[in-house]
């Protein structure tokens, strides 16, 4: 009975997404443009692209499980205070998107705005960058393409194995419809890659990038760890801030 629940329940035990208006006005520091893109008939990706007066390169920036734009988007200014191009979106039923959640979505959306940026900027000066959630979809979409880097906050192994570690007495394997097999995709990434993970995260656990890390050549991975680092806190520790300067 509990199993049948949690297969049915699966997304909303994954995914906590939060709805805005479609006439919900965004208010940053930074100039942006909002924009909503339709990568097939009744979806419709809603994102914001920061733009600064003489960029470094752009960031295509995907967010963790919770929340909207209206959060995300003063997060990713961190990057834009560095004279970085933001690009970050809201998955569907996030925010003002919408459309059929899958895991598939996530992999064609997230193309779709790679392709977006293509047409504006060379493919060498697109960093990805993914937290938490975001980290599986990155590293999906690092491994179809060539940009500069990837470069990935909280990582997992796979949505599998986080769920194995939360859910230990049930037999994950057979009821997960969304695996995110990060493990898999990153043998095929062929750019540079930078991992943060903080030792005390209780959402995905360390050992979970670990394993990620191990999964690939030395000198392409480096697993940066922030001792005493949680889930949501990684961008208050001096590592964290000294690491991103120095890939950026």
């Amino acid at each position: 009975m509990i199993s049948t629940l949690l297969y049915f329940l699966q997304e909303k035990l994954l995914f906590f997404p939060t709805e805005l208006a479609q006439d919900y006005q965004y208010q940053f520091a930074y100039p942006f443009e909002e924009l909503f893109l339709k990568p097939s008939e009744n979806v419709s990706i809603n994102a914001i692209h920061f733009k600064t007066e003489h960029p470094k390169g752009v960031i295509l920036y995907f967010h963790g499980n919770a929340g909207d734009l209206s959060r995300w988007g003063l997060i990713s200014q961190f990057f834009v205070a560095k004279e970085y191009d933001v690009l970050i979106m809201d998955y569907r039923t996030y925010g003002k998107s919408k459309g059929k959640l899958s895991e598939q979505a996530f992999y064609e959306d997230a193309q779709y705005c790679y392709d977006y940026l293509l047409k504006q900027y060379s493919e060498s000066s697109i960093t990805i960058y993914g937290r938490s959630l975001g980290t599986g979809i990155s590293t999906f979409l690092a491994s179809k393409n060539n940009p500069k880097q990837l470069v990935l906050e909280t990582p997992y192994y796979s949505i599998l194995d986080v769920a194995k570690n939360r859910f230990p007495v049930f037999p994950v394997s057979s009821l997960l419809k969304y695996k995110f097999p990060s493990n898999e995709f990153i043998l095929d990434v062929k750019c540079p890659i930078t991992m943060f993970h903080g030792t005390d995260d209780s959402v995905v656990p360390y050992s979970s990038a670990e394993k990620l890390e191990a999964v690939v050549l030395k000198n392409k991975a480096m697993l940066i760890t922030i001792d005493s680092g949680s889930h949501n806190n990684l961008i208050d520790f001096e590592e964290y801030r000294k690491g991103i300067d120095s890939i950026l």
